[in-house]
């Protein structure tokens, strides 16, 4: 186009020299613009062309719908109402928690400040001779002591610090209950003493604090015992009788002779009486059940366990002249 221009104006008749020269150098600007525009225009027409395709609104929403369905996106608009109760339900957890711990601090320190916290209970095994009174009195326990302010160590030491108590074992039941449970040294014998009788346990001791004017049935009475040494070497025997044998005495009466320096003589529950040594009794009476299982219970005697075994009958009372009558 601009090739055709040009020569047009080539060929156009000029009227004189001068204004031959101005329709030249005005024409020569004018063809310098053109292909100025032209090689502009051309650098536009090199320009790699991008095609942005125009999506409706209502396109995007179907596309998004699709995508959620497929699980690959989510809106955000839905997103955040579930943040917001996902932060509200942490934050609700959080105060039922503080809540709960706070109640349980003040639900503690009620417990502790009042009655429920106190012992309300003891309760005593194993005891025989001591009554429960008495040892809830020595374990130093009281409806006022703090039921776990307890300790059980030094309850038991305060137990075996009497004399009678062998064992004892104190545990804590929930809510509010103590057990114990003692085991006592074995009384084998009393000794008879002042119209007094002092129990003599297992192991040697002589309970001169639990005296009785009662006579028991649970052991034998020591009568006329004044030997201490004679005393200790009865004991150890009398410990090692099985306590079917040792519930079977009544009297154990110390009589030495000439021939037999450490002879005793016991009265038995049934009538009958035994005349035995210290040294050997224990072997000797052991076998009491079986040798008065053969005797003849309507026949009353002695039974003689000082070497061998061997019974005496009691000689029949001797008739007196008195007594004597005559038949008409």
């Amino acid at each position: 186009m601009s090739a055709v221009f040009l020569a047009s104006l080539e060929r156009s008749p000029s009227s004189n020299g001068a204004g031959k020269c101005d329709k030249n150098r005005l024409s020569l600007a004018f063809i310098c613009d053109i292909m100025k525009i032209s090689a502009k225009t051309k650098k536009r027409q090199r320009m790699p062309f991008v095609f942005i395709p125009v999506v409706s609104a209502r396109a995007l929403k179907k596309k998004a719908g699709n995508a959620m369905e497929k699980g690959k996106v989510v809106v955000l608009e839905d997103r955040v109402p579930k943040l917001k109760e996902r932060r509200r339900q942490k934050a609700n957890r959080r105060l039922i928690a503080y809540l709960s711990f706070f109640f349980l601090f003040i639900l503690c320190v009620l417990y502790f400040q009042s009655p429920l916290g106190a012992v309300g209970h003891v309760e005593v095994s194993g005891n025989r001779h001591l009554t429960a009174e008495r040892i809830i009195s020595l374990s130093g326990i009281t409806k006022r002591t703090s039921f776990w302010k307890v300790n059980e160590q030094n309850v038991e030491k305060k137990l075996t610090r009497h004399p009678e108590i062998k064992e004892a074992t104190v545990e804590k039941q929930l809510p509010n209950t103590i057990a114990i449970h003692v085991r006592e040294w074995r009384r084998i014998a009393y000794v008879y003493d002042r119209q007094t009788f002092f129990p003599l346990l297992e192991n040697g001791r002589l309970l001169k604090q639990e005296g009785t004017k009662t006579a028991p049935s649970d052991a034998p009475v020591l009568v006329g015992w004044k030997d201490g040494d004679a005393i200790a070497e009865m004991t150890g025997q009398l410990a090692e009788l099985p306590a079917a044998v040792l519930g079977a005495m009544s009297e154990i009466h110390y009589k030495p002779t000439r021939e037999y320096e450490d002879r005793v003589i016991v009265y038995m529950n049934d009538g009958y009486e035994v005349s035995a040594t210290i040294r050997q009794f224990a072997d000797k009476l052991s076998h009491y059940p079986a040798i008065a299982a053969a005797l003849d219970r309507n026949v009353k005697g002695v039974i003689h366990l000082e070497v061998g075994s061997y019974f005496v009958p009691y000689s029949p009372p001797k008739k007196e002249d008195g007594d004597e009558t005559t038949s008409p």
